[in-house]
């Protein structure tokens, strides 16, 4: 069983993106228990003052990214990601990378774009019990850092109706079944993203959490 420690990059500054969302607590107490020093970012042109950023939450495809919009924070997230700066999106975190969700087809004609940092699509899982609401056994790719020193098949906290559909498959880095297996985790460069909740998966979340802190 993994043992909560502190990381090694215990100095580094951690800015964690509020849009209005729920759960924002649970990443700031998960932090605080690794002896991460965090903030919540103050507007987008404060991007500058953090090493790395999180972007947690929960919501409607549509809602949240209006939001990112409105509050110029969509484009300060683009550019950091562009610039290969360690991100780390938590559920609607990661949904948001993607080009459109199911959950937000077009009006009158015109789509709703996500952020498109990666190609790809959200899609609604095909069964009829959703959302998939508990733990779920999570398989991640062996070169991950992300997973790195996690049990194999490690179980996370999962509540979500929709799921990350990628073009590209290499960006998986890791995997669970619920309806189909699908994208449960993305890693590219400094940055990555998972569609459950660390912040409320226990010991293994904290060693995930802390994984991103010293990646």
């Amino acid at each position: 069983m993994y043992k909560e420690t502190v990381p090694h990059a215990v100095g580094t500054m951690i800015g964690v993106i509020d849009y209005g969302a729920g759960n924002l607590g649970s990443v700031m107490n998960a932090l605080a228990r690794l002896g991460a020093p965090a903030r919540f970012i103050e507007g987008p042109e404060r991007f500058s003052a953090y090493e790395k950023i999180i972007f947690p939450g929960d919501g409607h495809f549509a809602t949240a990214m209006a939001s990112l919009e409105r509050s110029g924070y969509a484009q300060a997230i683009q550019e950091w990601i562009a610039a290969d700066k360690p991100f780390l999106g938590i559920c609607i975190g990661l949904q948001l990378l993607f080009d459109s969700s199911e959950e937000a087809p077009p009006i009158d004609g015109k789509p709703i774009r996500g952020l498109g940092v990666i190609p790809g699509t959200v899609r609604r899982f095909p069964g009829r019990k959703v959302p998939q609401i508990g733990w779920n056994s999570t398989e991640a790719r062996a070169s991950s850092s992300l997973f790195k020193d996690l049990p194999v098949g490690s179980f996370f906290y999962y509540i979500h109706s929709y799921y990350a559909d990628p073009l590209d498959n290499a960006v998986t880095a890791a995997t669970a079944d619920y309806y189909l297996r699908y994208c449960a985790s993305i890693e590219r460069g400094a940055l990555a993203a998972a569609q459950f909740h660390p912040e409320k998966s226990g010991a293994v979340g904290l060693k995930l959490l802390e994984n991103f802190l010293i990646r």
